[in-house]
């Protein structure tokens, strides 16, 4: 390796590095890699020792590097690119490659021009004044005439310092990944699996009654009961095999990450405030009866997401692409497919998001940011219960539970006034409130006006069993022909069911 040729190059990359700002993304004996990042465009300097003795080798050369640079562009900062393909070598092609020079336009998603400059004795001076004019530089200052032991010299000391640079670049990528050791993501999976065996045990974890015993997220108890504590035993409550396995593996793999950056404590807040805020989007806009730690490891996405807000460069350096993959696919699925509770999972992220923004990342402080953030939090969560209260008592949907319960507890005055309440809401289950609501006439002994509202829901949805209970009622107080036209549209509908031929027996006097 000619000792002039290795001077030139480090002496380039120590002025570039310390004038000019550049960053050493790779160094070796001979080659040194280096970036300058501004207004979204990355200047790659591409320094090497090789030298070529035929165009052909040269061209061969630049285009390899060209494509290079290409499929490693994510682990460059700027969208559009430009590469100075510098080589300082004392050989040089003996036939013509001149042209060569030309600048090169690589066009893909990114937008990439390769400059070539080709440094030995016979210009030298002139290709390092087209380089320092095409990179915008000040003049580099190459005192080539030293004797070789104080060039020598001089490329140990700068050797070192590009390397000590690079090092010191390195050291910061892994300090933000080494705030903390995972402890709570190990305390939570270890929670839900306990809690899922727990309801195994109990009646199982796809059994509805178990899983509103034990704490699955039921907006009827949370606004008629205030049993406002099922937003967070919901986050540890899973429902079948399955949906733990996928939770648990989410947990497993984002938790590690996200504890390891933001540490255990930041960590605890971020997860908490984040199921917290998904379960009451999914109060807020859906109705059914949910649990899992979905919201919370959406959060988790969140905090990832604004681990990429502060750091964009190492985000999108490391695992960054991947996260926005992920998340994508799984919001994708969640819009697709419908027993997915996709309120709990944008919640979850915006919540993981703002939690983060709360708490920040170590060793960094925004107040003003951070006070803004808690007030949105806390804006958010008010709104969401105001709002969920509301949106659910004008949805037929949150009545209809709530008289199903009040049927199972036999509390039928309060199923009539339930019904009542629910048939002002917005549904179009108007056949099975009038239906519910006629039965607990019938149990009130009131039986005109379960006549009357069993009438208005046959008229609403032909269901067996409502013109089965008016061919019985209709039987009752003697009006036969009408319990006759009933009981035959029952048993037309269901010819299967034994009470609907016990009664047509009964009320045609056909034996079926």
């Amino acid at each position: 390796m000619d000792t002039n040729d290795s001077y030139i190059m480090h002496t380039i990359a120590s002025k570039l590095v310390n004038r000019e700002g550049y960053e050493v993304i790779h160094i070796n004996p001979k080659e040194i890699w280096l970036e300058q990042y501004k207004n979204k465009h990355s200047n790659i300097v591409r320094l090497t020792l090789n030298g070529y003795d035929w165009k052909n080798h040269l061209k061969k050369d630049i285009f390899i590097v060209l494509q290079k640079v290409s499929k490693m562009k994510r682990l460059f900062k700027g969208r559009k690119m430009t590469l100075f393909n510098v080589y300082i070598s004392s050989q040089y092609p003996i036939d013509s490659w001149e042209y060569l020079k030309k600048p090169i336009q690589l066009k893909d998603k990114n937008f990439i021009q390769q400059k070539m400059f080709y440094i030995h004795k016979e210009d030298k001076e002139q290709e390092i004044l087209r380089l320092q004019h095409s990179i915008d530089t000040d003049s580099f200052e190459i005192n080539d005439k030293l004797p070789d032991s104080e060039k020598e010299k001089q490329i140990h000391i700068n050797r070192e310092q590009l390397i000590n640079k690079r090092k010191s670049k390195q050291e910061k990528v892994e300090k933000v990944f080494s705030y903390g050791k995972p402890f709570f993501t190990y305390v939570f999976i270890i929670i839900n699996l306990l809690m899922f065996f727990f309801l195994e045990v109990k009646g199982g974890s796809t059994n509805t009654d178990t899983l509103l015993q034990y704490g699955a997220k039921y907006n009827p108890g949370m606004i008629e009961d205030n049993q406002w504590w099922r937003i967070l035993s919901s986050m540890f409550i899973h429902i079948g095999f399955f949906h733990l396995l996928m939770n648990v593996m989410a947990i497993y793999y984002l938790g590690i990450l996200v504890e390891k950056m933001y540490g255990r404590w930041r960590f605890l807040f971020i997860y908490l405030l984040s199921g917290i805020g998904g379960g009451l989007a999914s109060f807020a806009f859906s109705v059914n009866i949910s649990a899992g730690a979905s919201g919370a490891i959406f959060g988790l996405f969140g905090a990832l997401l604004f681990f990429g807000f502060i750091y964009r460069e190492i985000f999108f350096q490391t695992f960054g692409l991947n996260v926005l993959l992920i998340l994508a696919i799984n919001l994708i699925l969640g819009f697709v497919v419908q027993q997915i509770d996709m309120a709990a999972h944008i919640g979850g992220l915006v919540a993981g998001f703002i939690a983060s923004a709360i708490i920040f990342l170590p060793k960094k402080k925004k107040i003003v940011i951070q006070l803004f953030a808690a007030l949105v939090y806390a804006i958010s969560l008010l709104y969401l219960v105001n709002f969920g209260i509301h949106n659910n008592l004008n949805k037929q949907e949150f009545h209809l539970m709530m008289l199903e319960e009040s049927l199972s507890d036999k509390e039928y005055e309060k199923v009539v006034k339930i019904a009542n309440d629910a048939l002002h809401a917005k549904g179009n289950s108007e056949a099975i409130i009038y239906f519910q609501r006629s039965y607990a006439f019938i149990k009130l002994n009131q039986t005109n006006e379960a006549i009357a509202d069993l009438e208005k829901s046959v008229r609403y949805e032909p269901l067996p069993e409502a013109y089965y209970n008016l061919a019985y009622l209709y039987y009752e107080i003697g009006d036969e022909e009408k319990a006759k036209e009933n009981v035959i549209e029952a048993y037309t509908r269901n010819p299967e069911n034994k009470d609907f031929i016990r009664l047509y027996e009964e009320i045609t006097g056909e034996f079926l």
